[in-house]
């Protein structure tokens, strides 16, 4: 079976903000495959009000 894009395939993705002295970061990542993952600036992520 072949996924369409923007599918959800995996019960193993996961938010987080990565902060370090000069800025945030929020990083989603699918941590059951090596480099899936994408980040944004904390500041930029949409909040969870804005998801629904």
């Amino acid at each position: 079976m072949v996924a369409e894009p923007h599918t959800v395939t995996s019960d193993t993705v996961v938010g987080s903000i990565d902060s370090s002295d000069s800025s945030a970061e929020y990083v989603i990542a699918d941590i059951s495959a090596d480099g899936a993952w994408l980040s944004m600036q904390a500041d930029d992520a949409p909040t969870l009000p804005a998801w629904r």
